[in-house]
């Protein structure tokens, strides 16, 4: 899957109103193997030292959109920010 090059930076609160493909971003099993261990990384940095992290991830209109904020949680399917807001983890491309 191709991924747009150029992002662009909205608000926690506005993920709510946001559509999610159903489709794995990441093509490759060593990319979203990556992308879990990244996830894992900034969830601890964020309960340890709330530290935030730029997450970029694709809505279901192929938007590269990212957001700056502590990850509170990893599930199998979910990365949970504050005030329980969650991105489908297989939407995101990269953190940083």
């Amino acid at each position: 899957m191709n991924h747009p090059t150029s992002s662009y930076t909205i608000q926690k609160e506005d993920i709510p109103q946001l559509k999610f493909s159903k489709i794995e971003t990441l093509s490759s099993l060593k990319k979203r193997k990556l992308r879990s261990h990244y996830l894992e990384r900034a969830t601890q940095l964020g309960n340890l030292l709330k530290t935030k992290v730029k997450i970029y991830f694709i809505d279901s209109t192929n938007k590269l959109i990212s957001v700056n904020k502590t990850i509170w949680a990893v599930t199998s399917d979910f990365v949970v920010l504050k005030q329980g807001i969650t991105i489908p983890k297989h939407s995101i491309i990269y953190i940083e």
